[in-house]
């Protein structure tokens, strides 16, 4: 018989037992190739704890928080709030002190880059050292979660965790625009929506009740998605990508979960099967959004259109327009109908059509086409038609050449039914880039485009029509030219009626006569045309539009001979319907004119935002087998549901995606409060509670302090998920206020800092490294929201790295854009920023809920020689030089604080007067280095200020933005 694993009281019946003391190296555990052996303690431990009966209880994250009383305060006065008296309560289990109250410089420097992200004024310190009142500090609190800037800080960690980005990722990484969910992002903050809310509308803002523009606005947080648009991508993988990302990201950013590890095999560590994932999966499976766009630039469906009121306005406009005009057109129909019967009888009883007033002798002279044995002929609307299958040209024999002349009038004449562009007819001569003779195609859109060259590009007449062939359908098309040599002397008949032309080019001066052959379908560089041919003729002289009618009823006629074969009473039909609905076509042309000036302008200037809306009916889903989106087991449907160790969805409950949403915030979840604190309590500690922020499954360390994680999260829901309230009892704690400063000892003790023996102290993350030094200079743009912007990066780096990756040069920023904070600096997946890259930040590309820190030399190369980082000294220069005080004693000690929020103490400015004085030195000696320093960037050099001195200031002014503390917030 097998044994149970563990065996409660009984050793010898318990296979864990048997297999970690096995002296068969392929059966003992761990594997010898893990190279984690267990120790005799271990193994004496895991021994005792089974003969006391292997209690065990639920993984701690799995078990909902329980609130709890703080601790009695043991250090008389330091407790400023609940989370001290757990802190204390730490300490004094581990024989250790907290540290003093840091000074108000320090504290208001921390607080500010914690919560707005930016360092703050020498004022905003001055007045914060100078108010004794008791709540001095609290009033700081509450002015800075106050700040529009609260939010930008706060959208920073957001956007990571949605993958936020501006383009779409892979290989051709065209640009997107979802900075208005980002803008949506910072109000939401600003506006402390309690955090439930924020959860729900991004998960299924669109799914709630009479939702606003701005509930679905928020949905892109899974729109934020890398998105396929490369040729050859398969629709169903990259919809299921897809939506595994958004798995992925759902559980990982709002649950803790590394929910993506069951995709292929149930999870290795976590009670999350394989089964649950696709049920998890299947509330994200019926939105309308495609697996991949072929080559699609800019946003894709389903939008949310975020006009401003004069765009409204001015799109009102638009659809009125196109509104009276669609009216018009279905008058027009409605007439045209009534008309074609009459027709068709006007037609089959008329005596002849050969010779009509317009077609006087003169102006019937013509070359007509002949049949060829080379060519393919058909059964056309007017008898035989030259078929083209779009691989060639036919060069058909005529009864007379006919030379096309500069001074000498002519018409073409010929019934086309064409499937996709090409040329009609050419007889043009090729030599190198130069081309001379005559031609007319069809565009793809049904154009036509009609060329008298002497020679290219610009000794020509080129002129386009306005009308439209319809694909597979007959039309009549005649070409006029009245011999002028001015584009106003040619015309193009589309069925009869005169088109309006748009004349391209108008500089003929030379002759395009050509003794090349005439060719029906092709030119000769190629433009095959796709489609029918039929009864070409050329006439010597410009018909008017009444003799070209003459023309297309005249061959009409032969369509009324006996026995006419299907083929050509079917395009007889098509014409007529084409020819009688003309009224129509010119006025559903200028509606459809009116549509695209509409669209062009919406382009231009509207911007959407990509967000979530279900399908009508829901897709199927199923369990990948190993992941693979073609390899699904269709014998069992798949249900929404959500993992079985986690509390249950209602009964009664909907499966979709609100359900799910609000699922996730309810109270009773174990995880979403835990998770959510955790992560505010690491903006402000520099690392959570658990130190895995994405991470809080078994594999994940327990909380440093587990009755303060689940105090808080209690705290957190009791508010009714209030971040700015808990944010501020965070920062309001006696722990939060010590100096950061720590002793050998309790850095041997403590080296990471968990049990809060001392003050946070840890490097900014990349954005605010930036924004610091834009702020110390002064050139720091205060706009909040709207479009990314394109900061100094170096040269060439997007076609060196990813060949533009079909996006075109990197178009810098000029004037404000050039100094606005880093968050809206363009995100461009495949080639992150290089400043914000250097400093850790990811590339966007998936969801990271965390940052490494690392300090690598390339990150004081680039604080000392990246042109953002110079112009920034040489502005923090100019304000040295300006506007020092007699408070401040010297401009140095001005710089100084402008950076770090302190004056320097007396060693740090006699190091700092003495770098200044070797710098003068340099730079009067070299007055052209000084002048190359001082002329980095786009803010203006100012002239009153020496160069040499000028240069001196900005190299210390580098020095001084690259110190520690400077980056450092402690």
């Amino acid at each position: 018989a097998k044994k149970l694993a563990i065996s409660t009281g009984d050793l010898s019946d318990s296979e864990v037992w048997t297999r970690i003391n096995s002296d068969d190296m392929k059966k003992r555990m761990p594997l010898e190739e893990s190279h984690n052996p267990l120790t005799p303690e271990q193994i004496a431990l895991i021994g005792r704890w089974i003969e006391e009966g292997a209690v065990w209880a639920k993984h701690w994250a799995w078990v909902a928080p329980k609130r709890v009383s703080p601790p009695s305060a043991s250090r008389a006065g330091w407790a400023r709030n609940e989370i001290d008296r757990f802190v204390l309560a730490g300490l004094r289990e581990a024989a250790l002190a907290p540290s003093p109250e840091a000074d108000r410089t320090t504290l208001i420097r921390r607080l500010s880059l914690d919560l707005i992200g930016l360092p703050p004024t020498p004022e905003e310190v001055d007045a914060f050292v100078a108010d004794i009142s008791p709540d001095a500090y609290e009033k700081i609190v509450d002015r800075l979660l106050a700040s529009p800037h609260y939010g930008e800080r706060m959208a920073m960690d957001w956007l990571d965790g949605a993958r936020y980005a501006d383009t779409n990722g892979f290989q051709n990484d065209f640009e997107r625009h979802m900075w208005p969910w980002r803008d949506w992002v910072i109000s939401a903050y600003n506006a402390n929506m309690p955090f439930d809310q924020f959860a729900v509308e991004q998960i299924a803002g669109d799914l709630l009740p009479d939702a606003t523009d701005s509930q679905r606005i928020a949905t892109g947080f899974n729109r934020n998605n890398r998105s396929n648009t490369e040729g050859g991508s398969i629709e169903d993988e990259w919809r299921a990508e897809n939506i595994i990302d958004r798995v992925e990201t759902t559980a990982t950013v709002f649950l803790g979960l590394t929910m993506g590890c069951a995709r292929c095999h149930d999870h290795k560590y976590d009670p999350i099967t394989q089964k649950e994932f696709y049920k998890f999966f299947a509330f994200l499976n019926s939105t309308e959004d495609r697996g991949f766009y072929e080559e699609t630039h800019g946003n894709t469906g389903p939008l949310v259109e975020l006009p401003t009121e004069e765009q409204k306005a001015k799109l009102t406009e638009f659809d009125a327009v196109i509104a009276a005009g669609k009216a018009e057109t279905e008058a027009e129909k409605a007439l045209a109908a009534d008309m074609y019967p009459r027709r068709i009888e006007q037609i089959r009883s008329a005596a002849d059509f050969a010779v009509k007033p317009a077609l006087s002798a003169a102006s019937k002279r013509e070359i007509k086409v002949k049949r060829s044995a080379a060519a393919q002929w058909v059964d056309g609307l007017v008898g035989p038609a030259l078929f083209l299958d779009g691989s060639g040209a036919a060069r058909v024999a005529a009864r007379k050449r006919f030379d096309f002349q500069k001074d000498k009038p002519f018409t073409v004449s010929t019934w086309v039914r064409p499937e996709k562009a090409g040329a009609i007819f050419s007889n043009v001569i090729e030599k190198g880039d130069a081309r001379r003779g005559v031609d007319a195609t069809v565009t793809g859109d049904g154009k036509i485009i009609v060329r008298l060259t002497a020679k290219t590009p610009d000794d020509m007449i080129k002129v386009t029509t306005d009308a439209r062939l319809k694909m597979q359908t007959w039309a009549h098309v005649a070409i006029s030219y009245d011999g002028s040599g001015k584009g106003e002397g040619l015309k193009v008949f589309v069925s009869g009626r005169s088109a309006v032309l748009k004349i391209d080019t108008n500089k003929l001066t030379g002759e395009f006569l050509s003794k090349k052959a005439l060719l029906l379908g092709r030119l000769p560089s190629g433009e095959y045309l796709k489609g029918t041919i039929a009864d070409f003729r050329v006439y010597d002289q410009a018909l008017a539009e009444d003799g070209v009618r003459a023309l297309i009823e005249s061959t009409l006629r032969s369509t009324f001979a006996p026995d006419p074969s299907d083929a050509r009473k079917a395009s007889l039909t098509a014409y007529l319907e084409l020819e009688h609905s003309f009224d129509v076509r010119v006025k559903e042309a200028l509606v459809a004119a009116k549509q695209g000036e509409r669209d062009t302008y919406f382009k231009a200037n509207v911007p959407t935002v990509m967000v979530m809306r279900e399908l009508a009916e829901p897709r199927p889903t199923y369990r990948l087998v190993r992941g693979q989106y073609d390899n699904p087991d269709t014998a069992e449907t798949l249900s929404p549901e959500v993992p079985e160790f986690l509390p249950p969805l209602s009964a009664d409950a909907p499966r979709n995606r609100l359900t799910l949403a609000q699922w996730i915030v309810d109270p009773a979840n174990p995880l979403t409060a835990r998770v959510a604190v955790n992560r505010l309590w690491a903006k402000v500690f520099g690392q959570g509670l658990v130190k895995s922020p994405d991470n809080f499954g078994t594999q994940s360390e327990p909380p440093a302090n587990p009755a303060l994680l689940d105090w808080l999260a209690t705290e957190f829901v009791r508010s009714k998920w209030d971040i700015k309230a808990i944010q501020k009892k965070m920062v309001m704690s006696a722990a939060y206020r010590q100096v950061s400063d720590v002793s050998p000892t309790l850095l041997e003790r403590d080296s990471e800092n968990r049990l809060l023996a001392r003050g946070p102290r840890f490097r900014l993350q990349a954005e605010v490294v930036r924004d610091t030094a834009l702020a110390a200079s002064g050139l720091l743009a205060a706009k909040i929201g709207g479009p990314s912007v394109m900061p100094y990066q170096p040269d060439g780096l997007w076609d060196e790295l990813a060949g533009g990756a079909g996006q075109g040069p990197y178009k810098l920023a000029t004037g404000e854009d050039l100094y606005r904070r880093s968050l809206y600096t363009y995100r461009k997946r495949t080639v992150p920023h290089p400043l914000t890259n250097t400093f850790d930040a990811p590339s966007f590309e998936t969801c990271r809920v965390y940052r490494a820190r690392t300090n690598t030399p390339l990150q004081s190369l680039a604080l000392l020689n990246d042109v953002t980082y110079v112009e920034a000294a040489r502005n923090l220069a100019q304000r040295m030089m300006r506007e020092t005080t007699s408070a401040d004693a010297s401009p140095l000690r001005h710089g100084f604080r402008l950076a770090t929020g302190r004056y320097p103490a007396a060693d740090e400015e006699r190091v700092l007067q003495s770098g200044l004085e070797k710098f003068l030195a340099t730079y009067q000696a070299d007055p052209e280095a000084a002048k190359a320093l001082v002329s980095n960037g786009q803010s203006p050099v100012p002239d009153d200020l020496d160069k040499p001195t000028l240069a001196a200031y900005t190299a210390l002014a580098g020095v001084i933005l690259n110190l520690d503390e400077t980056i450092t917030q402690e």
